[in-house]
């Protein structure tokens, strides 16, 4: 009997886990509180504060859950991290999601993401950032400069790296690459040690208004209007992820025109294991306290149901299509 006894409890304990199913749920329906993570970016950018309220307005809005927003090297390592189990809730750029959904670029060794979209939250601006008198009007002109790229494993190194090669330039032999944040792109410009730097996200980003307004430097943003053809046309067969975007003069101190850029979608995205109650009621919860969002960053005013629910490269969860649907967002 003894011997039998380990097998026994080893029985009853899977009897018990079928039985409950996702312990998640099971949790959430008896009322336990279940912690969720949200992969975001790095500081100096939007998505962290962004992805601060969204942590926010779950904890405060969602029965039984509790979120936090962690500091990521944003979309590529958001991304894994989804896959991987490690995160419930992933910021992301929409080309990335593609290129982890199709397991290619830097997820052809881990296999394809199985992410769903939540919602299109805003347009993520492509900078190119450098100081006056550089002698940087285009993409073009970074040959030979120290440029950073962005930090390893996020959406503006992925971007960055097309814009160069649709200039005609090698990422690897043209320029001389650096892979910083956008916060520490800021103070390496700042002191010299960068002439340029490419930066993906919302509009204003905080650690470039940092920049704009250093006493006795002028910021200046190279247009990007002229890599956009070449840059579509080098982006996989079906993946229309890249479009005209304007950086209004209003937004950074300085600025004397607008100036044409990149644009991508900025996303949130939900592991595809995440219970239809949950997705439903996490995004029922961002559009019902949208005004909760946007004291946190602007760009959350952007939020809304006809741009949620366009472009995205990946189906959306069933929860969050549901909450569309019975807003008429979808069919």
């Amino acid at each position: 009997m003894r011997r039998a006894l380990p097998w026994l409890l080893t029985l009853l304990l899977a009897l018990a886990l079928v039985a409950i199913g996702d312990p998640r749920e099971f949790a959430r329906a008896h009322g336990a509180e279940q912690r969720l993570s949200i992969a975001t970016g790095g500081t100096g950018g939007v998505w962290y504060p962004y992805g601060g309220g969204v942590a926010k307005v779950v904890s405060a809005h969602v029965p039984n859950a509790e979120a936090t927003a962690e500091v990521t090297a944003a979309s590529v390592d958001n991304l894994k991290l989804l896959g991987a189990g490690e995160v419930d809730l992933a910021f992301t750029m929409a080309d990335a999601l593609a290129d982890a959904a199709a397991a290619r670029g830097p997820f052809a060794r881990v296999g394809r993401v199985r992410a769903r979209a939540i919602a299109v939250l805003y347009t993520n601006y492509t900078h190119l950032v450098t100081r006056d008198g550089s002698g940087i009007a285009r993409t073009a002109d970074l040959r030979g400069k120290v440029v950073s790229t962005g930090s390893p494993g996020s959406g503006t190194e992925g971007i960055a790296l097309r814009v160069l090669e649709a200039a005609g330039l090698d990422p690897a032999r043209d320029v001389r690459r650096q892979g910083l944040g956008a916060a520490q792109s800021v103070d390496a410009l700042r002191d010299g040690k960068l002439d340029a730097f490419f930066w993906s996200g919302g509009v204003p980003t905080g650690a470039l208004l940092d920049l704009a307004r250093t006493p006795g430097l002028t910021m200046q943003l190279v247009p990007l209007d002229d890599v956009l053809p070449a840059l579509n046309a080098r982006a996989a067969a079906g993946d229309a992820l890249y479009f005209a975007a304007t950086i209004p003069r209003a937004a950074y101190p300085g600025l004397t025109d607008d100036v044409p850029v990149v644009g991508v979608s900025s996303m949130l995205v939900a592991d595809a294991r995440m219970s239809e109650r949950l997705a439903y009621d996490i995004t029922r919860a961002l559009f019902e306290h949208k005004a909760e969002l946007a004291a946190v960053h602007p760009e959350a005013r952007k939020l809304s149901l006809t741009t949620a629910v366009a472009g995205s490269p990946v189906p959306f969860h069933p929860g969050a299509l549901r909450y569309y649907r019975e807003q008429g967002a979808a069919r």
